[in-house]
């Protein structure tokens, strides 16, 4: 049996919201939805068929929307990180990844 330890610094919060991951080994975006987020870091759900694993480097865009994008200037933000864990999740209805990131 494996025990996890709680590695968290900051205090998370739980949000759903679009996100798409910019994988440079794929050349590619895939989208997903945010789980949870702090200032260190996110746990995404993505596709299964989303080719990541720990240690990859990406990119996080969260979109903005129209209201927001107008008041900040741009219509999303890029966060870059670190793939610190995948979990494979094979629920029947639900077949995602779930991706922790470290932010950089």
């Amino acid at each position: 049996m494996e025990t996890l330890v709680e590695q968290r610094v900051e205090t998370r919060t739980e949000i759903s919201w679009p996100v798409s991951i910019w994988l440079p080994e794929a050349n590619r975006f895939f989208n997903g939805r945010s789980a949870n987020i702090s200032k260190s870091g996110v746990y995404v759900k993505l596709p299964m068929t989303t080719p990541i694993r720990q240690g990859n480097v990406i990119e996080v865009n969260f979109p903005r929307t129209t209201t927001l994008a107008e008041e900040k200037g741009q219509f999303g933000r890029l966060k870059k990180g670190k793939v610190v864990r995948v979990d494979r999740m094979s629920v029947l209805t639900d077949a995602k990844i779930g991706v922790a990131v470290e932010f950089e």
